[in-house]
């Protein structure tokens, strides 16, 4: 009994202390991003690999997501004659919570997990105490660039997430399913708000900060050689992905009432 309450207290430590390193972190960060200098040329080069490298994983994501959603939906409605919802429904479901969440969870495992391997290569490689010894922070250095390139480029991938998600519900249908394609845009026009979809953003902007942070703050606290460096990557995924997860409740139950 002894031994399990001493598990279950070194996990909650654990946690804790990683909660508040993460935090202090992004107090760090935030210092540093109004400090010269500002390394735009840094910030660009993270967008082009969080963003733009993302970009077959998140239309993929999206498409067969709506895909599905529209199967699902049609065989639903369809008990109670309402098949005209699924365009609205599919859009609804897409902008407020699986284009947002789902490219957030893509893009952490292909980027937050190479933030954590690549800081933490740094770090057990001892590169990131010669920034030290040269006078560079590498807070302002390393990871202000990779917060600021994913808070600016996961709400352009969720829109295109949903857009794709959209398309590729319409596409079955409308083409497979035989839903009146007037029946299905009309509904969409009529439910779904600027809001629905300004939310989703906010949404997708909390989350890449998220995925950032944690997976910066995971591969800068690198420990035990390459071993660590393994350790460290799937910790920051899964770290990141339940953080997302429970923040995903939470901006919802804010947003949507």
């Amino acid at each position: 009994m002894i031994r399990v309450l001493e598990h279950i207290g070194g996990w909650f430590t654990g946690t804790l202390a990683g909660f508040g390193g993460v935090l202090l972190l992004l107090v760090s960060a935030l210092g540093w991003m109004v400090r010269p200098p500002f390394r735009f040329r840094s910030v660009l080069k993270q967008m082009e690999f969080v963003g733009v490298q993302s970009l077959n994983v998140v239309v993929v994501t999206g498409a067969s997501t709506g895909m599905v959603l529209a199967l699902q939906t049609y065989y639903g409605f369809r008990m109670f004659s309402a098949e005209s919802l699924v365009g609205a429904t599919l859009a609804l479901a897409i902008t407020r919570e699986l284009g947002p969440v789902l490219t957030a969870l893509m893009v952490t495992g292909r980027a937050g997990s190479a933030m954590a391997a690549e800081l933490g290569t740094m770090r057990v490689g001892e590169q990131i105490d010669a920034l030290y010894a040269m006078a560079v922070n590498p807070v302002g250095y390393l990871v202000v660039p990779r917060i600021v390139a994913a808070v600016l480029v996961l709400p352009v991938l969720t829109v295109i997430c949903d857009f794709t998600g959209i398309v590729g519900g319409y596409l079955v249908g409308v083409k497979m399913l035989n839903i009146n394609s007037g029946l299905f845009v009309a509904r969409i026009v009529d439910i779904v708000e600027l809001s629905d979809i300004f939310n989703g953003l906010v949404k997708a902007a909390c989350f890449g900060l998220i995925l950032s942070l944690v997976g910066c703050y995971m591969g800068l606290y690198t420990t035990g050689g390459a071993k660590g460096v393994g350790l460290s990557t799937t910790r920051a995924v899964v770290a990141a992905s339940l953080a997302i997860l429970v923040s995903d409740y939470l901006l919802t139950a804010a947003m949507f009432r």
